[in-house]
């Protein structure tokens, strides 16, 4: 794809912001880039982009597209605004980075995944995987890393893994992994998307432009996903925690095993996982599933399975104190992470939940205490949301607090020995954080401090 001398919009300045900065002045693309953040919000990607040639817009998203010829928009700034609008009137095409990114290496091998829950935990876990099979392996995405700079220094023989967000997915036209991967799909992002057909349809587009020579590994567990098989024209690798395959990744025996159709291969047993709890299991055998497509040696798989301790901020032990477990589940932006890490812990569980609100529903979250939970510390937008929720399931141990330092102390206060402190928020972290990492380290920073006091 040929940017020399085009006039390139980058909508948004963070992380993928400054990959695309670097990436197009690579290209000789004359930048263009506007934030609706003001300059000392943005000081720190500012200065990692101080010595480009980038005509900035900072505070307005209100800027001239009569010479623009594309947009890059950061995935998260919706599809509606009227600049978006304007440009679609224009018939300027707006990309997310994923796009941009195959456009421009569309020869290299690009593994896809996502899904509602278990996307980082299953890119990471499969990055070691590839690696330890000696290739070249760049991870990267909604990871927390440009893509664009990684794919705009890589070789043809590189592989990229990608965790590919719904917003991220929707602004795809070309975009073709060698492997889509979707791990599951329950209600998210529904302020954004605005109906969960959408954001359905959004994942979905992970695999919309395969063809036969590639890979679609998906949950058999998942409803939503078993009837989408007649939609898909390329190769389906199912994966199930609860059901035996005819072909694909399953649990037989208390061992994982690869049913290639005609034998069955014993990877190791699942017990055998270091990663904690049954959604887990889903994202080591999509992992498994992966490097099988790849032709990636099980013996490889089955020695990083044992030694992966997990990603940051997702179910992540901190410490105890007096025989009290802290863990940090940050990344439990939704109801159903937060279901999973709640079904991961032993208990008794004191939870310390609350944020954004995403437009969805509590129910299923409070009906997962199961005498599990007995206490909640509720705190961000949702805290009166979610305690309206509890008391009609009668659930009343409630404390609302104001901030994390509070909930943490609060916890404490009430917790018993053998007592376990799950955050685990079920909600974005924005109304209080700019992203789930800085709520997942305050919360540690307030779990150490009680060990200073």
């Amino acid at each position: 794809m040929n940017l020399k001398e085009k006039n390139v919009l980058i909508l948004g300045l963070g992380i993928s912001g400054v990959s695309t900065v670097k990436t197009l002045n690579r290209l000789g693309a004359n930048i263009v880039l506007s934030d609706l953040k003001k300059e000392e919000e943005l000081k720190d990607f500012l200065s990692e982009i101080s010595n480009y040639p980038v005509k900035l817009y900072l505070g307005t998203n209100c800027l001239p597209l009569d010479n623009i010829d594309l947009i890059v928009k950061s995935p998260g700034i919706p599809l509606e605004i009227p600049i978006i609008n304007e440009a679609k009137a224009k018939n300027i095409e707006v990309i997310t980075d994923i796009e941009l990114a195959y456009r421009l290496i569309p020869e290299n091998k690009f593994i896809a995944i996502t899904g509602t829950n278990g996307k980082t935990t299953t890119t990471t876990l499969t990055g070691e995987i590839i690696n330890k099979a000696g290739y070249n392996c760049h991870v990267t995405g909604n990871i927390g890393i440009g893509i664009l700079w990684e794919a705009i220094n890589s070789d043809k023989e590189d592989i990229f893994v990608i965790e590919t967000s719904s917003f991220q997915l929707d602004s795809t036209i070309n975009f073709k992994p060698k492997v889509s991967v979707i791990i599951n799909i329950t209600p998210d992002h529904l302020n954004w998307h605005k109906t969960y057909d959408n954001y359905i349809n959004a994942k979905k587009k992970v695999f919309r432009n395969q063809d036969n020579e590639d890979f679609a590994i998906l949950n058999y567990d998942d409803e939503i996903l078993r009837n989408a098989e007649d939609e898909i024209i390329s190769n389906i690798i199912w994966f199930s925690v609860n059901n035996e395959l005819n072909k694909g990744v399953y649990i037989k025996d208390e061992y994982i095993v690869i049913n290639d159709g005609e034998k069955l291969i014993e990877i190791l047993p699942f017990k055998d996982v270091k990663i904690p709890g049954k959604h887990n299991l889903e994202n080591a055998l999509a992992s498994i599933a992966i490097a099988w497509s790849l032709g990636i040696d099980t013996s490889i798989m089955a020695d990083v399975l044992r030694t992966f301790e997990g990603v940051e901020h997702r179910i992540e032990y901190v410490t105890s104190i007096n025989d009290v477990k802290f863990f940090n589940d940050s990344k439990g932006t939704n109801s159903d992470a937060s279901i999973k890490a709640i079904e991961a812990l032993e208990g008794p569980i004191i939870l310390i939940a609350g944020g954004m609100d995403k437009g969805t529903s509590f129910d299923d979250f409070i009906k997962s205490f199961n005498g599990k939970v007995k206490q909640l510390i509720l705190l961000g937008e949702t805290a009166n949301k979610i305690k309206e929720t509890a008391n009609k399931y009668g659930f009343n141990n409630i404390y609302i607090v104001d901030s994390m330092k509070e909930a943490v102390e609060k916890s404490y206060k009430v917790s018993e020995v053998g007592d376990e402190v799950l955050l685990s928020p079920a909600c974005a972290s924005w109304d209080m954080y700019k992203s789930f990492e800085e709520r997942g380290r305050v919360f540690k920073e307030a779990v150490y401090s009680l060990k200073e006091d």
